[in-house]
């Protein structure tokens, strides 16, 4: 080494030991403070502020230059004044404020920013727009996304309640706001009540069931956070009315406590995702303290977590959590590495002396920084990563919502399209096919043709909705312990005659004569169906088809074989046979494709399993599996509705008489006084009904509810007949303002329409319809309905003489009828004494008109108005004769007689003895 270099070289040897002393006497682990940021909340006891300090956390494990210091005021606002100020006093370089209430820490924050002092708006705006930054959800598009999702849900129409945050706190008054506007595009949506909580839900727990008392017609409770809903939840579940009243939150935080797993588990329908903003929050700090460039509003997006996608935003959020705890797992390990890196500073100072060694340490600290540095970058690269994925899962699982439901939209319409044409072939069809034996035999087998065709495509429509039903998760299974060998044998009995013509052997093999189990009849039902109708489709002219059912105990399992010695399944047809709409290549018999498919997704509902054997030329067996006994939340403790049949044979699918039988009732007893109304939309329908029905009834037609429904009330018709897709009112309405109306609230409805779904039909008669009538119809069938309901009717009639005849005060009036019969009853009694009280002066008093009241005392009692009247007085009578001190002449004057002589003559009409005598008879008997 030169000597000119030496002093030079010892000059840096010298400096270099001292900045070794110098970085042994500092903690390497612990990075000297650049910034500090103060964060003022309100409160700490929220899990939505704890996922929100949370993500801070996170977010400043990036910065290590960041020293963060946190004041909680507990839900006082004076409190977090007063430590705003600490801050302002000990000079922090940014605050960051979260305000439980907007007004009294506005001027606090005015003073911050006028001192210079950044300061970050975090979730709850102030009063004042002098602050630098704001990070926090847009409450209004919060409430407005809520609006317009219960519109969707409730399809337009329903009551809500709102469950309110804090009252002034402005996220409270942005959400109510936003969700009102969202509401008003919905004018069949109603807000009926509001109850304010404070957003805990022990309030709600207090406040909400007086609410729901009051309303008991609500239909979905909109709370403005989880904590919130989940208490209205508890309350709903109290009253019994989890089943039936929506719940939906605001939040949508992760956990086992968050509205994420919420919704999963049934509790709430939905919840709005809230973002905290925290690391947004700690984001837009570190722009402002490091000068760059900045958005002063950022405003974070929501969006609706239900159903349709809180599996994915759970898997989302427990994949953010992982990676969360990954990068705490590598801080940890950073952490190490530097107490790893302090230690060997340690020993750098007992060989301080020793230059390489200090050499070899500065450049082992250099790569260890420059590591850290790369490492951060890195986790910050994968962060943003993982946002961008959030993302755009977010925008695929809405997308699939959107497209599911239009799918859903596209074949419920087609289904009911296709039913409306369906009515006009099949009804014609077999009103002629029941029209008699001078049908040329030509004729029959071409109407024959016509109606197993139309029967064909209805199968094919139902098994479409059975398809989408399954694929979109909405075919329950409601299961009812019965007999499967009884069972079985009735959908066999079905097949007995096709295959007995065919000389196809049937055989039934079941191991025991009982075999209890749980199963749903609609669901195995439509299975067995299949497997029989496929099996005869297959086999030969004198072939042998076998139905075994043999239990497994030891497995807890039942086995149902459909075995048949047909041509086989084709090995390149057994890897398909259970696609939707695969035919097979060497099929003969052209079907749907569907058969299979359905059955074996219904099966898998049932939580049962479709296997098969088969060999190209001996035949083919297909086995159900089926579990003895199914989870209790599967099970249905009422009967099982059967719905209508979803396939057909050659014999038909709808209720059909004997052609003798039909003619017989047609020629029979048509009353053809009885006012029939029909309501229906569509003109040749309309037309239809009105043609079949006017030979035995007097018929009026109307083709919206409105006009039905002013029908309905000015002539009082004895039965109405009334469609349920209805432009502007639906038929369920016009039932139930029908019922509601004392005017008309004894005529029977026939509900007539394409929606055939059980739930659905249990829907219709929920309205209050009399009979529930899916098309297509069978027009013999659809009179003996009406035949049988007038019947029914005049029985009724005959119920309330009865009533009346006991004693002049009426029942309780329990019914719309018993109400309007008490107040008639009362109106006539008032004026007993009144000789010229009229029938319109008793229509006055009750507000309708003189037709009006005479066709509803018609329809209710079968008797006039007059005779009513007259009724009543001589009831009267027979309690007023009893009184001795009253002479006959003051008891016919008090009720209105012209005369005693005219009292006299009508009370031995009514009772075959006179006045007189009837005292004479109970005074002796006294």
């Amino acid at each position: 080494m030169p000597s000119s270099l030496l002093p030079a070289f010892l000059r840096s040897c010298s400096l270099l030991c001292g900045l070794l002393l110098w970085l042994v006497g500092c903690s390497p682990s612990t990075p000297t403070p650049k910034y500090t940021i103060g964060f003022s909340q309100c409160t700490n006891g929220d899990a939505w502020r704890q996922a929100m300090l949370a993500g801070m956390q996170k977010e400043l494990s990036f910065y290590p230059e960041v020293r963060f210091r946190i004041k909680d005021a507990h839900d006082d606002s004076r409190l977090q004044e007063k430590q705003i100020r600490e801050f302002l006093n000990e000079k922090v370089d940014l605050l960051i404020v979260s305000a439980n209430e907007a007004e009294p820490v506005t001027p606090i924050v005015e003073e911050a920013f006028n001192r210079g002092i950044p300061v970050i708006i975090l979730d709850r705006r102030t009063t004042s727009k002098l602050y630098t930054a704001y990070v926090g959800g847009n409450n209004l598009e919060v409430g407005k996304a809520a609006g317009n999702y219960v519109g969707n849900l409730l399809e337009g129409r329903g009551n809500v309640l709102e469950v309110l945050g804090a009252p002034g706190a402005s996220p409270a008054v942005d959400r109510h706001r936003g969700f009102a506007q969202a509401l008003a595009s919905y004018p069949g949506l109603h807000l009926v009540a509001q109850v304010h909580g404070d957003w805990k839900r022990p309030s709600v727990m207090q406040r909400l069931p007086a609410v729901l008392r009051q309303h008991p017609d609500i239909n979905l409770i909109f709370a403005h956070n989880d904590r919130m809903a989940l208490g209205a939840y508890q309350v709903c579940k109290q009253l019994g009315l989890d089943g039936r009243v929506k719940v939906i939150g605001v939040d949508g935080l992760p956990g086992p406590h968050g509205g994420i797993q919420f919704v999963q588990d049934g509790v709430l329908s939905a919840t709005m995702l809230y973002p905290p903003g925290g690391e947004e929050a700690i984001r837009t700090a570190i722009k402002i303290l490091r000068h760059e460039a900045y958005d002063k509003e950022n405003t974070l997006s929501t969006m609706v977590i239900d159903s349709t996608n809180v599996l994915t935003m759970k898997l989302q959020t427990e994949k953010l959590t992982s990676q969360l705890q990954d990068i705490q797992r590598q801080q940890r390990l950073l952490q190490q590495q530097r107490d790893t890196y302090a230690s060997q500073q340690t020993v750098l100072y007992v060989l301080a002396a020793a230059l390489l060694g200090a050499a070899v340490l500065g450049l082992l600290v250099w790569r260890a920084f420059r590591a850290n540095r790369r490492f951060n970058r890195q986790l910050g690269e994968q962060n943003q990563e993982i946002l961008s994925q959030r993302n755009q899962i977010q925008e695929f699982a809405e997308r699939a919502r959107v497209e599911t439901e239009a799918k859903l939209r596209f074949f419920t319409n087609f289904s009911h399209e296709l039913r409306t044409p369906l009515t006009l072939i099949l009804g014609p069809v077999e009103e002629m096919l029941t029209s008699g034996p001078e049908l040329p035999s030509a004729q029959r087998h071409d109407l024959g043709l016509i109606r197993r065709n139309a029967q064909r495509l209805l199968q094919l429509v139902n098994q479409l909705m059975d398809f989408r039903k399954i694929d979109v998760g909405k075919m329950p299974v409601r299961a009812t312990e019965g007999n499967l060998v009884a069972f079985v044998r009735e959908i066999m009995d079905v097949f007995e005659r096709p295959a007995r013509q065919r000389g196809i052997s049937l055989r039934f093999l079941p191991a025991e004569p009982v075999i209890p189990l749980w199963f749903d009849v609609n669901i195995l039902d439509k299975v067995f169906f299949n497997l029989l109708s496929n099996a005869l489709k297959f086999t030969p002219d004198r072939g042998h088809i076998t139905v075994s059912i043999q239990p497994v105990p030891a497995e807890r399992l039942v086995r149902v074989s459909v075995e048949d010695d047909g041509r086989g399944i084709s090995d390149e047809d057994k890897a398909h046979i259970f696609e939707w709409f695969y035919q097979g290549q060497q099929s003969v018999a052209k079907g749907s494709g569907m058969g299979l498919a359905l059955a074996l997704g219904l099966t898998r509902l049932h939580q049962g399993q479709l296997s098969f054997t088969s060999q190209p030329g001996k035949g083919s067996t297909f086995v159900v599996t089926l579990p003895l006994e199914l989870p209790a939340e599967l099970r249905s403790a009422n009967a099982p509705v059967v719905a209508s049949p979803a396939f057909a044979l050659d014999e038909g699918i709808m209720p059909q008489l004997p052609a003798h039988e039909a003619m017989a009732s047609l020629a029979s007893g048509g009353t053809s006084e009885a006012l029939v109304l029909v309501i229906e939309d569509n003109p040749e329908v309309n037309a239809f009904l009105t043609q079949k029905l006017q030979p035995h009834f007097q018929v009026s037609a109307a083709f919206d509810g409105a006009t039905g429904l002013r029908l309905a009330a000015e002539s009082i018709p004895d039965l109405i007949i009334c469609d349920v897709m209805l432009p502007e009112l639906s038929g369920l309405e016009v039932v139930a303002q029908l019922k509601g109306d004392w005017r008309t609230s004894h005529i029977p409805v026939v509900l007539l329409t394409a929606r055939n779904a059980p739930e659905q039909q249990v829907e219709g008669v929920q309205a209050g319809a009399d009979l529930y009538l899916t098309k297509p119809f069978n027009p013999t069938f659809l009179l003996e309905s009406l035949r049988t309901l007038l019947a029914n009717r005049e029985k009724q009639r005959e119920h309330f003489r009865r009533e009346l005849s006991v004693d002049t005060a009426t029942v309780a009036p329990q019914r719309v009828d018993q109400k309007f019969l008490a107040d008639l009853t009362a109106i006539v009694e008032a004026n007993l004494n009144r000789s010229d009280l009229s029938v319109e002066d008793v229509a006055r008093s009750l507000g309708i008109s003189r037709v009006q009241l005479y066709r509803k005392v018609k329809a209710v009692l079968g008797t006039g108005v007059t005779d009513f009247i007259q009724g009543i007085r001589l009831t009267k009578a027979r309690q007023l004769l009893l009184d001795d001190e009253l002479t006959i002449a003051e008891v016919a004057y008090q009720l209105g007689f012209s005369s005693p002589s005219y009292f006299s003559t009508s009370f031995k009409a009514r009772y075959q003895v006179s006045p007189s005598e009837f005292r004479a008879m109970h005074t002796t008997a006294g």
